[in-house]
């Protein structure tokens, strides 16, 4: 057995199985990948890693199997998947996922290729595991994989804690322990038991809070944004696909956009921290439909277009549309008189961060200091956006403001 000191967790015991995977290439390789990509240019100690929070989501797997009795294999096959869930990021974690996905169709929690085969695979049968059935609980198929990949699943848990501490930003501060100690299965499903609706108001209230404030900063967005903008260009060089990268660390990457010249001034800007600006930052009410859910192809002709009408290069036009709001955590289930329902239909305060998550949606056009009102009044026009209030250059700064708007 070892014992590991975490910032967060206080002392982390591993053994067996997971004890072995720690020492992994694949699992060494989660120390260079941070946990929050980009964001450490709003917040600069948001400097944890993916390996630490792989951690800590093992030490709540482990925490919640012991309280529901589940031991022997199964619980061996769920701390492992636990540990291992986040073994198929790539670098900066979410920040080009979606890049990487459309050139292979596969999402960080598509982990089957690499838990089958290779050192991680020879680990866990070398323990009398089966490899296929631990990266389906990482999918979070069956009863046991709602406690990997769920509404009310320990990586969850861990990451509100772990990003709260990590950023200084007190809003995902939740108590864990007690989440732990209410879980039950009823009927194969995960639950928390009678009484806890406000233990699960906790959870989907510090999750909506922690979005606009560490998730989607403006900065922590317009810095993910430039880097996808990078890693796609990069993969139109012939010597390099997305299989490669989605295999790379955060190190591996930046090296690779400064070596590649069509890459190099991005890597630049984001090495020294000199951003693109917001040229338009619109609420979703003056954004047609159509636009929010055009997919990536129409997205680059807007950009295009935005970039011929202002008369700048392509590459000065970022277009970041991000998903319509959604709140899963409201289907968490709860046991309320007897009867499994679903948060939502028990708590009014889903409703009212519905509201609020619907508020804080914005749509960014980003631009070079200096481009931004020329690109922002074309973009404007180009999207057809309804107020011309939506342009950033009209916002006077060092006035009170929201949360979502320091810089």
């Amino acid at each position: 057995m070892t014992t590991i000191k975490d910032s967060v967790h206080d002392h982390i015991e591993v053994e067996g199985a997971a004890e072995a995977l720690l020492d992994t290439p694949e699992m060494q390789r989660l120390r260079r990948i941070k946990q929050l990509g980009t964001v450490q240019l709003v917040y600069p100690s948001a400097n944890h890693t993916r390996f630490e929070h792989s951690l800590g989501v093992y030490h709540l797997a482990s925490r919640a199997l012991s309280h529901l009795g589940i031991e022997g294999d199964a619980a061996a096959h769920v701390e492992a998947a636990a540990l291992l869930h986040d073994v198929g990021h790539g670098p900066y974690s979410h920040n080009i996922e979606d890049v990487t996905h459309r050139h292979t169709g596969k999402y960080h929690d598509d982990v089957t290729g690499l838990v089958t085969s290779g050192t991680i695979g020879e680990t866990l049968e070398n323990h009398g595991l089966d490899p296929t059935r631990v990266a389906d609980l990482v999918a979070g198929d069956g009863e046991f994989g709602q406690l990997v990949s769920g509404e009310l699943d320990v990586d969850r848990m861990d990451y509100l804690v772990r990003d709260a501490h990590h950023t200084g930003v007190p809003y995902g501060t939740i108590d864990h322990e007690r989440l732990i100690r209410e879980l039950a299965f009823v009927d194969g499903e995960l639950v928390l038991a009678e009484g806890n609706v406000q233990t699960a108001e906790s959870l989907l209230l510090a999750r909506a809070l922690m979005n606009p404030t560490v998730y989607q900063h403006h900065v922590a967005r317009i810095s993910k944004a430039m880097l996808r903008r990078a890693s796609e260009r990069l993969l139109e060089e012939p010597d390099i696909d997305a299989h490669e990268l989605r295999r790379m660390d955060d190190y591996d990457l930046l090296v690779a956009l400064r070596r590649t010249p069509s890459t190099g001034d991005f890597a630049e800007r984001l090495a020294t921290r000199s951003l693109y600006k917001r040229a338009v930052w619109a609420e979703i009410p003056d954004v047609p439909g159509s636009v929010i859910d055009d997919d990536h192809t129409a997205l680059a002709d807007f950009e295009r277009e935005i970039a011929d009408r202002a008369d700048v290069p392509t590459e000065s036009v970022i277009l970041d549309v991000p998903p319509r709001p959604s709140m899963t955590e409201s289907s968490s289930r709860v046991m309320v008189n007897g009867e499994i329902r679903q948060l939502e239909r028990e708590s009014p305060l889903v409703q009212a961060l519905r509201t609020a998550q619907g508020q804080q949606w914005r749509l960014g056009v980003y631009a070079p200091r200096g481009e931004t009102d020329r690109v922002g009044r074309a973009a404007v026009d180009v999207l057809g956006l309804d107020v011309d209030g939506a342009l950033v250059s009209e916002v006077r700064r060092n006035l009170n403001t929201t949360l979502d708007e320091f810089e």
